[in-house]
């Protein structure tokens, strides 16, 4: 049974940077694809950005292109999300997410496993 832990959130004001953490356990985890979501009070859960099973390929929603970047050390069984330039509407629940060994999550169906989720709180 995969177990996916996050790590990381807080509070932050408008323009700060996070990194959050998820540590991986049970079976094979460099074999999966991985991601990042979050989930905002009253909005459905979205995408937020995907990484191959090497690392050689990223996918990020629009709306954090460019100030999140998602990475990932197979060695360590964790991937991260670096988050800068942070804004107010940036602020969610942030889950990762573990996918198929062929495809990166880019949608809620392609998820496998869920993280608990960790809170990300941005201050104007």
């Amino acid at each position: 049974q995969v177990q996916l832990v996050e790590s990381g959130g807080g509070l932050v004001q408008a323009g700060g940077s996070l990194r959050l953490s998820c540590a991986a356990s049970g079976g094979t985890v460099s074999s999966y694809n991985m991601g990042w979501f979050r989930q905002a009070p009253g909005k459905d859960r979205e995408f937020v950005a995907a990484i191959s099973r090497s690392g050689g390929d990223t996918y990020y929603a629009d709306s954090v292109k460019g100030r999140f970047t998602i990475s990932r050390d197979n060695a360590k069984n964790t991937a991260y999300l670096q988050m800068n330039s942070l804004t107010p509407e940036d602020t969610a629940a942030y889950y990762c997410a573990q996918g198929s060994p062929f495809r990166a999550p880019v949608e809620t169906t392609m998820v496998r496993y869920w993280g608990q989720g960790t809170q990300v709180t941005v201050s104007s």
